[in-house]
């Protein structure tokens, strides 16, 4: 197994569509970074759900994990995450209960409750505004939780609902969160929890501390379990590194400023001079990043794991070249701390 130390070492991916690129060959580079890190012996592969955003081919996870899931043999492939506001309980139950069905044991349900896309964008989904506030979030949440498990309480309109595949078929559940209202819900419900390090840093340490704090044991869960998600890029130096990471960075930059668009390739990003007011922008990304050569990212990963005392590592690398990308994965399986 792929470890940092004793902790185990997992992958959330978000299928990069590249600058003159498209999205089939970003998802054929998902596959076979897939297929890498399964063989790197890496703990689980997660795809995130975002939607209108030209740089990001990972809008569907289901469909995207079965493939995924697939092409692979000894991870666990999962959702980081299905953003719950945006499909109703009972399809995500089918889906994910097919994906039990044909892949026992390997499926992971990560739930948000952020849209991850734009308002208008998250009412297209909904085709309503609808079930897109966060007060609705822990109904929905029981409710799908009711789909698997086939427990409703008296009374309920959807009790004599069957969800097929999906009764009986309930695959782990974590709640993912970038602030304290996840780690309260995930504490409360005796459920794992992963934390945004990667884009919400500042947030990170109270929200893990809150968790573990509060955690009441659960059928699911016995003790806290809480998984940290980082972005990292190694290479053979610091130099190198930082070249790689600047195009995910400008990508950041442009999200956060509302022109979302493809992944810049390194010569582009190089091309681009942040200001001040850029750099103030993208403090919270930055500061959830660990970029350079083996002796720095030992010894930040380090650092986080000693301030956090998280139980697992997610780590997201948005680089290109793709073969960078799998060096990145290859390097850090065996990199000691």
């Amino acid at each position: 197994m792929a470890t940092f130390g004793s902790v185990p070492l997992s992958v959330l991916d978000l299928a990069p569509v590249v600058q003159g690129s498209a999205p089939a060959r970003a998802l054929s580079q998902t596959l076979d970074l897939a297929r890498h890190v399964d063989a790197l012996g890496y703990r689980r592969y997660w795809v995130a759900e975002h939607h209108s955003m030209p740089g990001i081919a990972s809008s569907a996870p289901a469909v995207l994990i079965g493939a995924v899931a697939a092409a692979t043999s000894g991870m666990r492939v999962g959702s980081g995450g299905v953003m719950l506001p945006n499909h109703v309980p009972l399809v995500v139950a089918e889906q994910f209960g097919t994906l039990e069905a044909l892949h026992p044991g390997r499926i992971d349900l990560g739930i948000g409750r952020a849209p991850g896309t734009d308002s208008v964008t998250a009412r297209a989904l909904r085709r309503s505004a609808e079930g897109l506030s966060a007060e609705e979030f822990p109904q929905q949440l029981a409710e799908l939780r009711a789909f698997f498990s086939g427990v409703w309480p008296d009374g309920h309109p959807y009790g004599r609902i069957t969800a097929t595949p999906g009764a009986g078929l309930a695959p782990p559940i974590w709640l993912l969160g970038s602030s304290g209202y996840s780690a309260q819900a995930a504490a409360a419900l005796g459920l794992p929890f992963s934390f945004a390090h990667h884009f919400s840093s500042a947030n990170t340490e109270p929200a893990v501390q809150l968790y573990r704090s509060s955690f009441q044991p659960s059928e699911t869960l016995e003790k806290p379990y809480a998984m940290v998600a980082v972005s990292v890029v190694l290479a053979d130096d610091d130099e190198h590194a930082a070249w790689l990471a600047k195009p995910g960075q400008l990508s950041m930059l442009r999200v956060r400023s509302g022109s979302p668009g493809p992944l810049p390739t390194p010569e582009q990003a190089a091309a681009y001079e942040f200001s001040d007011a850029d750099l103030a922008a993208m403090e919270p990304f930055l500061g959830g990043q660990v970029v350079g050569g083996p002796d720095t990212v030992r010894r930040e990963l380090s650092s986080l794991l000693d301030r956090t005392g998280a139980d697992e590592l997610m780590v997201v690398t948005t680089v290109s070249p793709h073969a960078d990308r799998v060096r990145s994965y290859e390097k850090l399986a065996v990199l000691a701390p």
